[in-house]
Parts: structure tokens; sequence; C-alpha cells
């Protein structure tokens, strides 16, 4: 069963980071390009970041620029955004999958809400 589950979202200060993991179940990652997206309440999902199958590229939103970053452990078939310098406005749940304009890798996860409050 393909299934893809995000974790390592919490409440941070403004300033603070967070580790987030989309660990893949089912079938492997290594040949998949695959993004990060989050939602935060009454807005529609956006396209945070993305890294293709051979960690060659990467791609990130204006808003993240500088602050956060995309990798990937394919030995592990997870998925990473290191998230520094949060701010509350990257208050969030976070989703992995496959980048926009891509087939989906499989069913939206749960998310991981990340929450940037003082």
């Amino acid at each position: 069963q393909v299934q893809l589950v995000e974790s390592g979202g919490g409440l941070v200060q403004p300033g603070g980071s967070l580790r987030l993991s989309c660990a893949a179940s089912g079938f492997s990652l290594d040949y998949y390009a695959i993004g990060w997206f989050r939602q935060a309440p009454g807005k529609e999902r956006e396209g945070v970041s993305c890294v293709s199958s051979n960690d060659d590229s990467s791609y990130y939103v204006d808003s993240v620029k500088g602050r956060f970053a995309i990798s990937r452990d394919n030995a592990k078939n997870t998925v990473y955004l290191e998230m520094n310098s949060l701010k509350p406005e990257d208050t969030a749940v976070y989703y992995c999958n496959s980048p926009p304009s891509y087939p989906l890798l499989g069913p939206w996860g749960q998310g991981t809400q990340v929450t940037v409050s003082s």
C-alpha cells in the first residue's frame, strides 16, 4: 500500500527551527521527484519546495528561500525539510507528495502541523 507519512512538526517560537520528515512506504522514492506543500487555515494548499529524483536540483517558493532546505535520503526512503528562521506566516499543515503537474505519488497523508508563535 502506497503511503506518505509526514512528521516532525510542532510549536516553535519565531526564529526557531524544525526538521520535517516524509517517509514513503509501499514504493521506492528513488526515481521520483518529490515536493513539500503547506496549507494554512482558510488558504489553498501551496507548493513550498521540491527536489529532483537524483537530488541535483531543487526549487523553493520565494517566501522560504534562504530559510528552508529540502533533502532526501533514498536509502531511508525519506525526504526532509529543514526549516530555519521560522515566521508566524509559516504556520500551516505541511504535506509531501509529487511536485505540482506530476501525477500524485499516493494519497495525501495527514500532514504535520507547524505552528510558529510566541
